[in-house]
């Protein structure tokens, strides 16, 4: 798994590629709570790139989710394929983050 790191603004836009599973869930969460620096993060996460994502990938989601919360920042999602949005909702984890349909969406929820 490979997770590319931008910036538009104030907000960080990481990218995962590939798949989330049990195998890359450890470096993903180190490269995705790295990519919050200092302050309050303002993270946008491009699924686009992601083609699946396991309970264990949910669970890094889920972490991730809590530091940007502990540090007053702000998440959004945006761009999951048909496959992983569908995880999302089954899990429920749909209700939990903030999913948005596109880059311009999320960068308005976190900007």
């Amino acid at each position: 798994m490979e997770i590319l790191e931008e910036r538009d603004g104030s907000v960080i836009i990481v990218k995962p590629r590939g798949r989330l599973d049990s195998s890359a869930a450890k470096s993903a969460e180190e490269q995705l709570t790295a990519a919050l620096g200092g302050g309050e993060p303002h993270l946008a996460i491009d699924m686009s790139g992601l083609d699946y994502i396991s309970s264990a990938g949910l669970r890094v989601m889920l972490l991730v989710a809590k530091k940007v919360q502990q540090l007053n920042g702000k998440l959004a999602l945006f761009g999951l394929l048909p496959n992983v949005r569908e995880v999302f909702r089954v899990s429920g984890f749909d209700t939990i983050l903030q999913i948005r349909d596109d880059r311009a969406a999320a960068l308005a929820a976190v900007g």
